[in-house]
């Protein structure tokens, strides 16, 4: 994962952003799942839309798309 953590937050990645919320949420030491180790669903589920973001990335990419994300929202 690209550390973009010394960008404003407005101005990192969702797939950035979301990694870092699992990452944060599996270290919290009074976490039910931390304390019994077990899995994190919603860091797992997290991950798994940061994971979903970077396929269509990618495929969009390969099929020669240009994403901009500024125009997502019209």
């Amino acid at each position: 994962m690209k550390d973009e953590s010394h960008l404003p937050v407005a101005e990192q990645s969702l797939v950035f952003r979301l990694r870092k919320r699992a990452e944060i949420r599996r270290q919290i030491p009074g976490r039910l799942a931390v304390v019994e180790g077990k899995p994190d669903k919603i860091a797992n589920l997290l991950d798994e839309a940061a994971d979903e973001i970077e396929r269509l990335q990618k495929r969009n990419t390969e099929l020669g798309w240009i994403v901009n994300p500024e125009r997502m929202g019209q």
